[in-house]
């Protein structure tokens, strides 16, 4: 992986990303109490720079030493339009043979393996947003090291609200936000909704997760009137396992008229049967 470059870093902060025209006006997230966001924020102001696996110190700008760094495994090879994890070069595949997803094409960063899961986890369930900010910057390097299209739009898959009130914030939403702010795009925070609270994916297989997912999300009409057309949106999650939780959010923005859906995820794991 190249190292990530330190002016590509200040410029995405100088950004902002919320004056496009195609952003959303406010996050559903903002008015939920999350002192532990600001927390941690503070903290990687207050504190030297340390990795986020390892607790070695480093000073290059992305929270990671260079063994840890190291250890990343990029996702390549794999299916070029789910970003299935393959064993060799392919176009395609099996699934994606025998049916297409509902989105164009699927990228994603890593290998959900060791280190990276790691990393996850710390961001994910122990409220580390310095882990999720690392997480958004190795994606963003991978993004413009791979020449991956831009969509218009960023949109994260949201979380219930009642999740959101237990968690104090939305994993994918911080993930958009920083990833819009360094590759200068634009992020909509209330375009997809979620309808009720599904149980976790862990332990389901894909036909299991698809039952899980259905009808649980919609779309904001206050977010769609917003829009002046219909632009090319990047789904964004955290990780990719079967690709069911996406693939519903992209059939949802379908029928709303959106016809090129991209699918971005930080890891992808293989899927299950």
């Amino acid at each position: 992986m190249t190292e990530v470059n330190r002016s590509h870093v200040a410029a995405g902060q100088a950004g902002r990303t919320n004056d496009h025209p195609l952003a959303s006006k406010a996050a559903p997230a903002d008015r939920v109490p999350v002192q532990r966001r600001w927390w941690s924020r503070f903290g990687a102001w207050l504190l030297p720079s340390r990795c986020a696996l390892c607790d070695a110190a480093t000073d290059d700008g992305i929270g990671l030493c260079r063994p840890c760094l190291g250890d990343l495994r990029r996702n390549d090879p794999c299916c070029r339009r789910c970003a299935e994890p393959l064993a060799r070069n392919e176009p395609l595949c099996g699934r994606c043979i025998k049916r297409e997803p509902a989105f164009v094409s699927a990228f994603a960063g890593f290998r959900y393996a060791w280190p990276l899961d790691g990393l996850i986890t710390r961001f994910k369930f122990s409220g580390n947003l310095a882990a999720g900010r690392t997480l958004a910057l190795l994606f963003a390097e991978c993004v413009r090291a791979d020449s991956v299209e831009r969509p218009a739009l960023i949109v994260p898959v949201p979380l219930h609200i009642r999740r959101l009130r237990e968690r104090g914030y939305d994993q994918a939403l911080e993930l958009g936000r920083d990833i819009a702010r360094e590759l200068g795009m634009a992020l909509s925070t209330d375009l997809l909704r979620r309808t009720r609270a599904t149980p976790a994916q862990t332990g389901l297989d894909a036909k299991g997760r698809r039952r899980n997912v259905r009808d649980a999300f919609a779309i904001d009409d206050r977010a769609l009137a917003r829009l002046p057309d219909r632009p090319s949106i990047a789904l964004l999650d955290d990780v990719m396992t079967t690709g069911s939780t996406l693939g519903e959010c992209a059939t949802i923005l379908r029928r709303a008229g959106f016809n090129t859906i991209h699918v971005w995820s930080i890891a992808r794991a293989p899927a299950r049967s």
